[in-house]
Parts: C-alpha cells; structure tokens; sequence
C-alpha cells in the first residue's frame, strides 16, 4: 500500500448532510465506525458492486437521463454499467430486493419526484463506511434550475438504522465536454483478482484430477 501514495486517496469536502450529522442508532454508529475503519475490505465500490441509490448519483462519473415513449425514465450511470428505470406509473411491490432497488416517478410541479425501495443491505451511501439495512427508503427530488443545473434533494428512511429521517442535497451539473457520452467501465476486470485470486493460485499441495471410472450395474 505505501507505493500508492496519494492514489486512491479520499480528499476532503463539505457535508450534503442536512444538520451535518446522520442520525445513527447507537449500534449502527458502532457499526459505522466499524466500516471506516475497514474501508478498503468492505466498501462495495472496491468490489465493483451496483452503488444502489443515491450514491449512484453523485460518485465521480456521468450519468445520462433518458425519458421513453410511455414516459418511464431510465437513468444509465457510467460506474459498473449500472442502471435503473424509473416507473412513472403504479407499480407492484418489489418481488425482491436489489442493489438498486424500484424507482416509481410522479411530477410535483417541475419537480421529478422518485420513490426507491426493495434495496438489499449490502450498499453504501460512500467511502466512510455509512450504511442501511434492507428496509432503506428513498426520495430523491430533482429540480430543474438552469439549463445545466438540477438541484438535488433526497431524504434518506430507515428505522432499522437511523432515529429518524435524513437529508442531503447537492447541485447536479450537466457535463460541458465536447461530444459528452458515457464510456465503457468495466471495473470487475480490475478486482478480480482481489475477490478471486485465491481461487486459482496453486499452493503446491494441489492433487490433479482424474478421469472417474463409471460403474454400470
């Protein structure tokens, strides 16, 4: 690790946490502590997993918002391929959960308003070990305020976690470069070595194979 250097550090910042503090039950602020101190074994960004929602949204790569013919919406996010599509209707409960769970839209005005549940506990909200369970609910709020500018507001549920709800909000920038596209990231190339590397090393005890000898009765 002391040849990386600065490579893979985490450089300060300003809280988007409304009040600066996340309202963790005694036990999760344990826990919490627990990650950051774990960051590099535990995060599921070093493993490449689906970010799960928001973080999707305001890690250090592009997305796209794209609207179909029946008006869902789907947003593709560079990091891991990820995607998900926002249903602008009823929808049924989710048959299970997932690393980003069921996004169903509706509009407040010029605000697109998405309700996201049916996540598995295994995501993170970022690098400092912050975390949820499976009954995490999401609401995200984005808000049109220039041409390339979204204003950002989400408010963050779980009881099994936090005392009460939270929130953070952020400006959303639209990205300015010439001929702007998402490009191809295909993390898991990079980390399979850590999750499976194991797996494949020869030890020198191994015993090889051989054929089986079929009995016929």
């Amino acid at each position: 690790m002391l040849e990386l250097g600065t490579i893979a550090a985490v450089p300060a910042g300003l809280s988007v946490v409304e009040g600066n503090e996340i309202p963790y039950q005694p036990w999760a602020a344990a826990k919490k502590k627990e990650n950051y101190e774990n960051w590099l074994s535990r995060d599921p960004e070093v493993k490449c997993y689906l970010p799960g929602i928001p973080r999707a949204t305001y890690m250090p790569y592009p997305f796209q918002i794209l609207q179909t013919h029946n008006n869902d919406i789907l947003m593709a996010y560079e990091y891991a391929s990820a995607s998900r599509v926002i249903k602008m209707g009823k929808t049924e409960p989710p048959p299970v959960d997932t690393w980003m769970g069921q996004s169903t839209g509706r509009w407040d005005g010029d605000t697109l308003v998405v309700d996201t549940i049916g996540f598995n506990d295994q995501t993170w909200f970022d690098r400092a070990g912050n975390f949820h369970s499976e009954a995490l609910h999401v609401t995200e709020r984005f808000t049109r305020k220039s041409p390339d500018v979204l204003d950002y507001q989400v408010t963050i549920e779980d009881p099994k976690v936090f005392t009460h709800p939270w929130k953070i909000q952020m400006p959303l920038y639209r990205r300015q470069d010439q001929n702007a596209q998402l490009m191809e990231f295909k993390c898991v190339e990079f980390v399979e070595e850590l999750m499976y590397g194991h797996l494949r090393k020869k030890t020198g005890d191994e015993k090889p194979f051989a054929a089986a000898r079929m009995r016929w009765p």
